[in-house]
């Protein structure tokens, strides 16, 4: 068995990544003391690997014992923080590795940690309509919406409950380029007429929007990302983090101060 003198701090994260027992038993004893009995039963460990890794971290001064019950030392809750954020980073990082070149960048003040406990929904091959069907899911649950972005891929699905909800009240601004008001006015011009006309709907126009929409709900935000090329949507982010809200209303609104509203003259420029 290596010194404790001679061992390094990846020593101790190989130890602990090791067994995923060791792992649930120093999360358990970081949370409040427990026995052995109530560590196996919650751990589902056998009665020999609770005793070995209780053992291991007593070495290491992690835990210490009190009657029948175990708890962490300073030291021990320290690491055990730790070992949750690296964790949890890492199941971040595990949602985002095959898609998170689609996010916005960080110059616009996105962060990869705003993506934390994110619903990450992506296009695949045999499923290509994920993403606009998550999206769809959060649209029937809101009161109210705003979008800024290239949004045809990802309202044209919902054109039919959109203007449902816009006639029944629900209040919605979108901020769309040019391009795309003059697609859906050429397109869906009779389909946007009661909408525009309710007072509900306000449309306005932006030279200069990101590669990326940015959905407002009442309880959610979304960061939705488009094929460039093909326009299809690959992937949608959403989420209830405070941060990534913030993120997003001053998104919104930064654009928004650079919008003009929608008239038929801007369409047609």
């Amino acid at each position: 068995m290596m010194s404790r003198a001679t061992s390094t701090p990846l020593d101790d994260i190989e130890f602990l990544a090791r067994s995923e027992h060791r792992v649930a038993v120093l999360d358990a004893l970081a949370d409040r003391p427990r026995s052995r009995v109530a560590l196996r039963r919650e751990t589902g460990a056998s009665s020999s690997t609770v005793g070995r890794t209780l053992r291991a971290f007593e070495e290491r001064n992690w835990i210490r014992r009190t009657g029948k019950r175990y708890e962490t030392t300073q030291l021990g809750a320290f690491v055990a923080a730790g070992l949750r954020e690296l964790i949890d980073r890492l199941e971040t990082e595990r949602k985002l590795r095959d898609t998170w070149e689609w996010l916005p960048s960080e110059e616009s003040g996105f962060t990869v940690e705003m993506a934390t406990d994110a619903v990450v929904t992506a296009a695949a091959v045999d499923s290509p309509y994920r993403p606009v069907n998550r999206f769809a899911s959060l649209f029937e649950e809101t009161d109210e919406f705003r979008f800024v972005g290239f949004d045809i891929a990802l309202l044209e699905p919902c054109k039919d409950e959109l203007r449902e909800r816009v006639l029944d009240g629900m209040r919605t601004e979108i901020i769309d380029p040019p391009s795309v008001d003059r697609s859906i006015l050429a397109t869906y011009g009779e389909h946007c007429a009661g909408p525009l006309e309710s007072g509900n709907l306000t449309v306005r126009v932006h030279d200069d929007l990101p590669p990326y929409g940015v959905s407002l709900f009442d309880d959610r935000v979304a960061v939705s990302c488009a094929d460039q090329h093909s326009g299809a949507v690959q992937l949608l982010l959403d989420t209830d983090a405070p941060a990534t809200r913030e993120w997003a209303e001053s998104t919104f609104e930064r654009y928004r101060r650079e919008s003009r509203p929608l008239t038929l003259e801007s369409t047609s420029e």
